[in-house]
């Protein structure tokens, strides 16, 4: 019998190993990385902001950190995140100035908020909140 040698598995989560080289259709194997029993898991309710109004945005980002901070909620952020510019190129006119244009633009401000392990408290005052009109809230719990 011919001695076989086994290969060791990487220890990165998700690295495709192959094993049975001399096999036509070698396996791949994905090894698991394993949490110590100590360890907690973390629930973030992430809270995205949006207004065409930076002003505002940051009037309504502070109002909901004041929220959070008085339920004693751990706060990351606020993060600005990337201006989104939306431009828009019109005709002046249909017949005489044709060829003279008009360019609008929509500016979207944004900020990220993450609150790492919220109780119901928390939860409960960030619902009832209220926020000037044209600002977008998206909230998800990762």
């Amino acid at each position: 019998m011919k001695e076989t040698k086994t290969k060791k598995l990487p220890t990165k989560v998700g690295t495709p190993v192959k094993v049975g080289a001399k096999s036509a259709k070698p396996k791949i194997v994905f090894k698991k990385k394993k949490k110590p029993a100590g360890e907690e898991t973390k629930v973030i309710l992430r809270i995205r902001v949006r207004a065409y109004e930076s002003k505002i945005l940051d009037a309504s980002v502070k109002q909901i950190m004041d929220t959070a901070t008085r339920y004693d909620a751990t706060i990351v952020g606020p993060v600005p995140l990337p201006t989104e510019i939306k431009k828009y190129t019109v005709n002046r006119s249909a017949f005489i100035y044709k060829n003279t244009r008009e360019q609008f633009e929509i500016r979207v401000h944004k900020r990220l908020i993450d609150i790492i392990n919220p109780n119901q408290k928390t939860i409960e005052a960030l619902t009832n909140l209220s926020l000037p009109s044209g600002v977008d809230i998206d909230v998800k719990m990762l």
